[in-house]
């Protein structure tokens, strides 16, 4: 096998997504029999754990990047970035406040006390850490190679429809739970990131979003333990309450967070930043 040849291999879209993800995973895999899962019993471990995940996916992925596409990884680059990181936490955090205010006044959410300040801390540290870690594998990863070969609107559709089946493994998941995380955060997250052209955008409004669902008002997060400032609860049809998968499951949340997504995605394409296939190009 020649190298020139190899190198064409090792530089297909399908074998660069596994071998950039694939060592992400198996530390997941691997480290999770040993370590307590972020998703379970809500506590500084799971915070540290989560947080641990993160960053090791972003540092196996920037070690992909210059070893194998032998590049610079500007997607990563630190300028701009607590910007960034800032703006898509201030939209993550107002996307599901409007969406709790808009449960409140519909009477279908209730908020009562919760578990304090320390919730503050442990739930933004595992919502930092998943935010890490999901960013860096669906967006910076999947959607990124994706679009270079196929384009913008097909790495948009296949990273969100791939992200919604990700979730249908969560506890209290449902078909209705699956749809609307692929509608809402599969959606709005890769805009964030065609909008930006960079992870720290799609990072900061991730974390947002899980931090004040779960750290804040104690709702659960796809389908995990309810631990957080104040406590929340929802009555009423699952279609409007989210069910046991939580409000983001909600046709509210889902009307909120795609018409954002469907917003960003415009500002992207009006900079010039929607890829054609590069058949195309």
């Amino acid at each position: 096998m020649s190298a020139s040849w190899g190198r064409r291999v090792v530089l297909f879209a399908p074998v660069r997504i596994v071998l950039a993800a694939l060592p992400i995973v198996a530390m997941v895999v691997i480290t999770a029999r040993v370590l307590p899962s972020p998703g379970a019993v809500p506590g500084p471990a799971s915070s540290l754990v989560s947080l641990a995940w993160g960053v090791a996916a972003l540092l196996l992925y920037a070690g992909f990047v210059r070893l194998v596409e032998q590049r610079r990884a500007e997607e990563l680059g630190s300028r701009g970035a607590v910007a960034e990181v800032g703006l898509g936490f201030a939209i993550g955090a107002a996307l599901f406040a409007l969406t709790m205010a808009i449960l409140l006044l519909a009477g279908i959410a209730h908020v009562g006390r919760g578990d304090g300040v320390r919730a503050l801390v442990v739930g933004l540290g595992v919502a930092v850490g998943a935010a890490l870690l999901e960013e860096t594998l669906l967006r910076a990863i999947f959607f990124r190679i994706v679009e270079d070969r196929l384009g913008t609107w097909t790495a948009l559709a296949l990273s969100a429809a791939l992200f919604g089946v990700l979730h249908a493994f969560s506890p209290g998941a449902t078909v209705i739970s699956t749809a609307a995380i692929a509608l809402e955060a599969g959606v709005i997250l890769a805009a964030a990131y065609a909008f930006s052209r960079r992870l720290w955008l799609p990072i900061g409004l991730h974390a947002a979003w899980n931090f004040t669902e779960g750290g804040v008002f104690g709702a659960s997060v796809s389908g995990t333990r309810p631990y957080g400032l104040v406590s929340s609860h929802f009555s009423g049809p699952a279609l409007l309450s989210g069910g046991a998968f939580g409000p983001e499951a909600s046709i509210v949340a889902v009307l909120v967070c795609l018409s954002a997504g469907v917003a960003l995605i415009a500002v992207a394409r009006r900079r010039g930043h929607v890829m054609q296939p590069s058949w195309r190009r």
